[in-house]
């Protein structure tokens, strides 16, 4: 019988790999994206978030079971977003504009040193 608080695992036990799950808003919620296990990796969700398969992205959550940790990663993936439109001479695309903007911008409020 499960604990009180258990829920079931949504990576196999032993899948050594770190899963990315995107966290989307939609009008009548906010819900974790469904994705099949082997598209949960982290070029995909970035292609995916690159051509617009979500449709307001919040968040971006990593995650491996076998090494027992999480982290919130959405301001990591913004800069990466970043990086690749820069390299590629294209603007953050608009459907991204306010994920990469706040990540970005929450980032940079956390490096301002307090006098």
């Amino acid at each position: 019988m499960p604990r009180n608080g258990w829920s079931p695992g949504i990576v196999p036990f032993g899948a050594d790999e770190t899963a990315y799950l995107v966290v989307d808003c939609f009008s009548n919620g906010t819900v974790y994206r469904e994705t099949e296990i082997e598209n949960a990796d982290l070029e995909t969700v970035i292609g995916d978030l690159l051509t617009g398969q979500y449709n307001s992205p919040l968040r971006v959550v990593a995650f491996n079971t076998l090494e027992h940790w999480s982290d919130d990663v959405s301001a990591d993936i913004a800069v990466e977003v970043q990086a690749r439109c820069d390299m590629a001479g294209l603007p953050v695309p608009e459907h991204l504009s306010d994920f990469v903007k706040t990540q970005l911008h929450a980032t940079r409020q956390l490096a301002r040193r307090l006098v």
